[in-house]
């Protein structure tokens, strides 16, 4: 484990795009040409109004972590994905008024540090929305402990996203988001 010190801060994600895809890439297992399709997705997020980024960076600078988000609008494909699922479960309210975690991740050789609690927290305290959603991968894993943690519940489980190879959840939780472990 790598005991170098982290400052989670808000980060220009378009400028460091490149360096965030590589953390992604270490932290999903991202292969080259999905890294490609996932750079031009980013940056349109970006574009989104309210749009917010935070990273996690060393002091030499290196960004070991990141999180974007934004309110979300059902007229984006996430919300236009994961609504029928919602509906199955009377949760499709959570679609208004939430600030969507879009990705949230910590390269590998600094998970394990609060850094994406860190990140999370960081950056739905900015939000003035009552609520926020994520979708995380539909399976045990750390990141769906982290976010149980943070008070966020399973709104639909087994949600199939076009090209993803693994079944999602769809999670939300009121803010502010629980403090404890």
């Amino acid at each position: 484990m790598d005991d170098t010190k982290v400052v989670i801060g808000p980060v220009n994600l378009a400028a460091r795009v490149d360096e965030a895809l590589a953390v992604q890439a270490q932290a999903f297992g991202l292969e080259a040409d999905e890294i490609v399709v996932r750079r031009h997705i980013v940056l349109r997020h970006l574009l989104n109004p309210g749009a917010t980024a935070y990273g996690a960076t060393t002091p030499d600078g290196r960004l070991v972590g990141f999180v974007y988000g934004m309110p979300n609008d059902r007229t984006h494909w996430w919300s236009t994905i994961v609504d029928p699922y919602l509906r199955t479960t009377g949760s499709q309210g959570w679609l208004d008024d939430s600030f969507v975690i879009t990705e949230l991740h910590v390269h590998p050789a600094f998970q394990g540090r609060g850094i994406g609690r860190a990140l999370i927290t960081t950056i739905t305290d900015g939000s003035e929305l009552p609520r926020s959603i994520l979708s995380a991968i539909d399976t045990d894993s750390p990141a769906r402990g982290l976010y149980a943690s943070l008070g966020y519940l399973d709104l639909a489980r087994q949600v199939h996203f076009p090209s993803a190879p693994r079944p999602y959840a769809v999670m939300g939780a009121p803010l502010p988001l629980k403090r404890g472990n």
